[in-house]
């Protein structure tokens, strides 16, 4: 779809591949949550599981490319009964990032990972999505017990030393901020999270957000006057790519786009990519939405 003014949308191009993600788990999830930009669930294997030797192949085909950190998506991740020793093969490389649900974490997994994080150069990061600070606010969206679940997820990291970044994705007014993440906060605390750390995301409205509210409007894309003088660093498909089980897709929020599939081979997914998506606004206006702020090699080894 062209811009409003019909000029063509403004193109990116891939500077450097810093991130490579992994759709990990394809679109299959444990949870059916009523905002997901992918409309994940039980039953959506549009995208399936990659196996530890698909990732291993890429993890070497990213050597040469230079990629600085790994992160793993689904649907739910841990679903794929090799996620495990696919984050273990993957500290070998670099630093990497899980998002999950948190509601299927075991305690040995999660014991063989710790081991595997302090025996690495690498640190190993959870984002676990929790969409409220109590069942009441949490589970509309997510599920009904889905709170609890999460939260056991939580403590269960907490205790093997991980400091999960709880991500939250905003569906209030911006005048209950403050009190919103201040409940949050408390709650963390309150079951043992004594430095919780929070990433509020902007809702995207695809998938099936666009249902439980509405779609992306005409006049929300990204226009070439607007790139003039913008950082395009601060969109993920300057510096990333998504592998999945058909090909390389050039980020995680348009997977289910057609044009978004660049190729087979990160050489081949490497060429510029057009704005021309709604989501591409929600990233212009909010930066690199997808990414951790910042993940480096353990500063104690």
């Amino acid at each position: 779809m062209n811009t409003p003014t019909d000029e063509l949308p403004p193109i990116v191009e891939l500077s450097h591949l810093d991130h490579l993600w992994f759709q990990v788990s394809g679109t299959l999830c444990n949870l059916t949550c009523q905002h997901c930009f992918i409309s994940c669930s039980p039953k959506n294997d549009t995208f399936g599981y990659l196996t530890l030797a698909e990732v291993q192949r890429r993890l070497e085909e990213s050597v040469s490319l230079g990629v600085k950190e790994f992160y793993f998506t689904g649907g739910e991740p841990f679903l794929n009964r090799e996620m495990v020793p696919i984050l273990v093969e993957t500290l070998r490389f670099g630093p990497a990032t899980v998002l999950t649900n948190g509601t299927v974490l075991k305690d040995e997994w999660l014991v063989e990972l710790r081991v595997a994080e302090q025996a690495s150069l690498y640190s190993l990061e959870f984002r676990v999505s929790i969409d409220g600070f109590s069942p009441e606010t949490n589970d509309p969206i997510r599920g009904e017990g889905t709170f609890q679940r999460a939260i056991e997820g939580v403590q269960k990291l907490v205790e093997q030393g991980f400091l999960p970044i709880i991500t939250v994705t905003r569906t209030w007014s911006d005048s209950e901020e403050q009190q919103i993440v201040g409940e949050f906060v408390a709650m963390l605390k309150q079951v043992g999270y004594e430095r919780p750390r929070l990433k509020i995301l902007p809702p995207l409205q695809i998938g099936a957000e666009a249902e439980r509210t509405h779609g992306y409007r005409d006049s929300e894309r990204v226009t070439q006057q607007m790139m003039k003088d913008f950082d395009a660093s601060q969109l993920v498909c300057e510096h990333s790519r998504v592998i999945t089980d058909r090909g390389v897709v050039v980020c995680p929020i348009l997977l289910e786009s057609p044009d978004a599939n660049l190729g087979d081979t990160l050489a081949e997914a490497s060429q510029p990519f057009r704005l021309r998506h709604g989501a591409c606004f929600t990233c212009y206006q909010y930066g690199a939405i997808c990414s951790n702020a910042s993940s480096a090699a353990r500063g104690d080894k």
